[in-house]
C-alpha cells in the first residue's frame, strides 16, 4: 500500500507564510490585497489555477506578474528550513518502517517542492513526489493517476491524506480512501463533504488507525 500526503498545511506548517507571500505579492503588482480566509482556501491548488481566483477579472499578464511576485516573496520570507508539523516525520518514519510506501502529491511547484525537501535533508526519502506544475492542479486526480502508475498501485491499495477539499475530492473521483486533517486550510466540515475514512487532528492519530490502513490495503 502507498499512503499520499498533500505537503502544504498536511505536512509542513507554511500556511501562514504562503498567506503573507500572496498578500505581499499582491501589493507588490498593485492588486486588491485579499483576505487571509481567501488565501487560505485556495491552497492546495496550482498558482495558474488559484489565481483567477484571488483576483477575478485581472489580466492573463496579471496572473503571470503575480506568480513570479509569490515566488519572490515566498522566498524572501523563508526564514531556512521548512517546519514539518508535530509528529509529521515519526509517522512517516512509522509508516516506512511498517511496509508502506509513502508519497506525496502538492500543489507546490517541483522546484518548490525540491528546494524545501532539500532543506529538510529528506531528498529521495519519499518513493513518489508529483506537482502541480507537472500534471494537472487538483481536485483532477491526474496526479493521484500518475503516482500510482509510477509505483505500480491500485487506487484501492492507495489512501490519501489532506487537509483541503481538493485533496479529499481529487481521492474520491479516483475511488480512493481518504483521511483528513483537522489543523489546515479547510473546515471539519468542508472535508466530510467528501467522505474520508476518517478525520484525524494530530499526524500521529494515523498510527492508531490501523482499521483505516487495513480497508484502504484491501479497498
Amino acid at each position: 500500500m502507498i499512503v499520499i500526503f498533500d505537503w502544504d498545511g498536511t505536512l509542513c506548517d507554511s500556511v501562514e507564510q504562503i498567506v503573507q507571500a500572496m498578500q505581499a505579492a499582491a501589493e507588490d503588482c498593485d492588486l486588491p490585497v485579499p483576505e487571509a480566509d481567501a488565501v487560505r482556501h485556495i491552497i492546495g491548488l496550482s498558482l495558474v489555477t488559484a489565481m483567477p481566483l484571488l483576483f477575478p477579472g485581472s489580466s492573463a499578464a496579471q496572473q503571470e506578474a503575480m506568480q513570479a511576485a509569490y515566488a519572490r516573496c515566498y522566498r524572501a520570507l523563508d526564514p531556512g528550513p521548512a517546519t514539518l508539523h508535530e509528529g509529521a516525520l515519526e509517522t512517516l518514519d512509522w509508516l516506512r518502517a511498517s511496509g508502506f510506501e509513502v508519497a506525496v502529491a502538492t500543489g507546490k511547484s517541483r522546484r518548490g517542492l525540491d528546494r524545501v525537501l532539500q532543506g529538510l535533508g529528506l531528498e529521495g526519502y519519499f518513493h513518489s513526489t508529483r506537482c502541480a506544475d507537472e500534471t494537472r492542479s487538483k481536485p483532477h486526480p491526474l496526479m493521484l493517476e500518475e503516482i500510482l502508475l509510477e509505483r505500480g498501485k491500485a487506487a484501492h491499495s492507495a489512501l490519501m491524506v489532506g487537509d483541503s477539499e481538493y485533496d479529499l475530492e481529487m481521492a474520491r473521483r479516483l475511488g480512493m480512501p481518504s483521511v483528513g486533517v483537522t489543523f489546515g486550510v479547510h473546515s471539519r466540515e468542508q472535508l466530510l463533504r467528501h467522505r474520508p475514512l476518517a478525520l484525524i487532528d494530530r499526524l500521529a492519530a494515523l498510527k492508531e488507525l490501523p482499521h483505516v490502513l487495513s480497508q484502504a490495503s484491501i479497498g
